[in-house]
């Protein structure tokens, strides 16, 4: 008998598991497919075979609900099932009560991450970071890092659940990629819808520029060397960088810092972006100035600032090789962090 739904999971034959893009355990991740191949889905828009650990799931609604240009008079329609046209009735958006976000916010001697920047910025600075971007500890694989997504309304959406190595900060892959998703751990049927890490700053900081990065971590790093901007993080490559997640910047100043190997990839959000945003620039000064080795390794700007002694000389030294980003930070009239 015929399938009746159009978009599906493509069913299994040697060669066609691929790598999950949120916990990159390899031959786990399980793509959509159009069996009339009017539609070719990113790679990201499939499901990981570990629900409980991961619990990745984009499905075909999830692409077609965050990019409706998609369907506009001269693409595809949108049947969901075949020679069928349902109405398509939204579920509300889940929250994660706030008080579950906030009693993780402490015991941050068994979070590996607060071990790790401890070390770097001090105690006392790594706890303020940490309060203010509402990064929790959890007890899963012996204490991990929490990631909470809160909105503009300070909603929590979800929480990224990650595992790092407390003497480098850098995370856990063997034997495997250790990443899980709070509402995967907590709660059954629930409808996520990601918003940017850090945008519940957003409403407090109304004026202020943003930066954007890929990585939580980054944009955590980061706020610490260059203040005067607000950091928030995509949580990936493909992110939060949607027509639905980007009405929050709405008349802001955006600077984009893409890891390295990405450029071509966030130039391509650049339309999207300037649709909502009064100004949009992205930066190449990690591409204009990186070894091989760096690329290789796909290195984001948090790298660079750790990578000498103390983070003014690190933003002295790239400014010195990438002009333009003084220019940018003084057209924003920023004051950067002064050498102590």
């Amino acid at each position: 008998m015929m399938n009746e739904y159009r978009f599906h999971l493509e069913k299994y034959r040697l060669g066609n598991r691929y790598t999950c893009p949120n916990c990159e355990r390899k031959r786990c991740f399980t793509r959509y497919i159009d069996d009339e191949g009017e539609v070719s889905f990113p790679d990201n828009v499939g499901k990981c075979d570990h629900e409980h650990s991961c619990g990745y799931h984009y499905t075909p609604k999830d692409y077609f609900r965050e990019h409706p240009d998609f369907l506009s008079k001269d693409k595809l329609p949108y049947p969901t099932r075949r020679n069928i046209q349902p109405k398509v009735v939204e579920k509300p958006i889940s929250y994660i009560a706030n008080a579950i976000m906030e009693r993780s916010l402490s015991h941050y001697g068994i979070n590996p991450l607060y071990q790790y920047l401890s070390k770097v910025f001090g105690e006392q600075e790594t706890e303020r970071l940490m309060k203010m971007y509402h990064v929790g500890t959890s007890y899963k694989w012996g204490g991990s890092t929490i990631y909470w997504q809160v909105d503009k309304d300070d909603k929590v959406r979800t929480g990224k659940v990650m595992l790092y190595n407390p003497k480098d900060g850098h995370r856990v892959k063997e034997p495997r990629s250790y990443v899980g998703w709070a509402h995967a751990f907590l709660l059954p049927d629930f409808n996520l819808c990601q918003c940017f890490f850090g945008e519940h700053l957003l409403a407090q900081h109304p004026t202020m520029s943003v930066a954007i990065v890929e990585s939580e971590k980054t944009a955590i790093i980061a706020s610490h060397f260059i203040p005067n901007f607000i950091w928030l993080a995509t949580g990936g490559m493909h992110g939060c960088l949607n027509q639905i997640a980007v009405k929050v910047l709405g008349g802001r100043d955006i600077i984009l810092f893409p890891d390295l190997g990405a450029t071509d990839k966030w130039k391509s959000k650049i339309p999207l972006l300037q649709s909502v945003c009064k100004r949009v620039v992205i930066s190449n000064i990690l591409e204009d100035n990186a070894t091989d080795e760096q690329k290789t390794k796909g290195l984001d700007i948090a790298d660079f600032l750790l990578m000498t002694e103390t983070p003014q000389m690190a933003l002295q030294r790239l400014i010195k090789q990438h002009p333009p980003l003084q220019r940018l930070i003084d057209s924003l009239g920023l004051v950067l962090v002064e050498e102590s």
